[in-house]
């Protein structure tokens, strides 16, 4: 099934329990029908406090068990993982609208190709070493904060569970409130696996309650965040009395430099691609594409096209490759954002303000593509998190690049052209990941940003590393 049994409970301790007094629940809803399918609890900060404490409890015996053993756990949950994978697709396209073929293909993909990832990259890893008369030694830093998006829900919990896991960390969970239907269901892969009790938790509560409270508690040595650059920035400012280790991904607002020997055609069609999938609500999505202003009409055309083929239609049609925004919150605000483009003078390719023609209900929008766009455009500077691109016209390369990175964040850039030529374009931008090509995705590359993108990285290896300690022994080798 993909609505848990568990929707009013949390999992603290190695078992379900209720909230404590005081926690409230909240409707989750499918936003492709605005139907409300169940209900979830919203915990308290003593919800957080006991699930916190049984984290605590359990870590001194998980941290010395042998790594071999975690990673035999994370395979255990990988089995039963791939056992549950049509419920994972399921609950996905339920509680953040997601076209049933992209939630089996992409969202339901990414939480068992993250977890294969890890372990491959567990079992190749160093964990100890010797330099010199010193043993260098990695450990898991100890109990973990894992807060996680609605936007790519499993992808965000195995980057964090597995590599935590794996690493000896113990830690608590925090969903998202509004699609937290899939971590209930993945609480339940791992009872199943055999976590031992107290090494994983799960707590579904709101930000500023349950957030804010794992955030700041002196038992919690690091917090893994990841969602809002304004969010990120008020779990900075409470974990820095604690002094924990704080690792953040955040917004963005990704360049994508169409060079001028690119196939304009091909390569402006996959680029709106790019910024549209998953409903233009992925934080790396490359939102600002920048062409030579001599083929601007080429590439106006060509992103036409691309936007004319989308299919908008119910979630659980195979044909559909565009759900709804996640909420009416997302619409309105995107809905905010594209009225900005007009008002500021932009040129409207296609679509606009309202629902698509013949939808009259869920959270959908018109795919939309703005042209002769500036840098200085509200729709050019906000991360607008919705199906809607930019196109802003370059005279010569350097003026590209430097638009490109005139933006507070650096999470992704993508480069369409011959590979020789992107090389040196890509050492230029300010970005964590910089995509050739339209690449396929590589989930042993890092994964994180520059500047108010966060910090930090994920994926595979790096993953790991960011959750472990580095001890020095000193004297070790006599």
């Amino acid at each position: 099934m993909a609505i848990s049994s568990h929707l009013g409970q949390f999992y603290i301790d190695g078992a379900w329990v209720d909230p404590l007094p005081g926690a409230t629940r909240l409707g989750v809803e499918n936003p492709a029908t605005e139907e409300i399918v169940g209900e979830v609890a919203l915990g308290t900060e003593a919800d957080a406090d006991r699930a916190i404490l049984a984290a605590r409890a359990a870590f001194d015996g998980w941290t010395v068990v042998p790594v071999k053993e975690r990673i035999a756990l994370v395979k255990r949950i990988l089995d039963v993982y791939t056992s549950r994978y049509e419920d994972f697709a399921q609950a996905m396209s339920t509680e953040m609208g997601a076209p049933i073929e992209w939630a089996r293909g992409a969202q339901a993909w990414a939480g068992q190709v993250h977890i294969e990832s890890t372990i491959k990259a567990a079992e190749e890893m160093t964990w100890e070493y010797m330099r010199g008369s010193t043993r260098i030694v990695h450990e898991g830093i100890g109990v973990c904060a894992l807060i996680t998006p609605w936007n790519w829900p499993m992808n965000q919990i195995a980057c964090k569970v597995a590599p935590a896991l794996i690493a000896g960390c113990t830690m608590v969970l925090k969903p998202s409130e509004i699609a937290p239907l899939s971590g209930l269901l993945f609480a339940e892969v791992c009872h199943e696996a055999g976590v031992p009790k107290g090494v994983f938790n799960l707590v579904n509560g709101m930000g500023p309650v349950v957030g804010a409270r794992m955030s700041s508690h002196p038992e919690v040595d690091m917090v893994s965040f990841t969602g809002s650059t304004r969010a990120g920035t008020a779990i900075a400012a409470a974990a820095a009395p604690t002094v924990k280790r704080v690792a953040q991904e955040l917004g963005g607002k990704s360049p994508n430099i169409i060079l001028p020997s690119a196939d304009i055609y091909e390569a402006v069609k996959a680029g709106v691609a790019g910024c549209f999938g998953n409903t233009g609500q992925s934080c790396d999505a490359p939102t600002r594409m920048f062409v030579p202003r001599a083929r601007a009409e080429e590439a106006y055309a060509a992103a036409k096209e691309a936007a004319d083929e989308v299919v908008i239609g119910p979630t659980t049609d195979a044909a559909t490759t565009m759900g709804p925004l996640i909420s009416k919150v997302q619409f309105d605000k995107v809905q905010r954002l594209i009225q900005a483009g007009i008002d500021e003078g932009a040129r409207l390719i296609c679509g606009g303000t309202g629902r698509p023609q013949g939808v009259n209900r869920g959270w959908y929008v018109q795919p939309t593509i703005f042209g002769e766009v500036t840098n200085e455009m509200t729709i050019s500077r906000e991360e607008i998190f919705g199906p809607v691109l930019s196109i802003l016209p370059y005279d010569n390369l350097d003026q590209a690049v430097a638009m490109a990175n005139d933006t507070p964040y650096g999470l992704a850039a993508y480069i369409a052209g011959p590979v020789e030529e992107a090389k040196p374009v890509a050492r230029r931008l300010r970005a964590g990941t910089v995509n050739l090509n339209y690449p396929d995705w590589d989930t042993f590359a890092p994964f994180g940003g520059y500047k108010q993108s966060g910090n930090g990285r994920e994926y595979a290896g790096w993953g790991i590393h960011d959750f472990c300690e580095i001890k020095g022994v000193v004297g070790w080798g006599g």
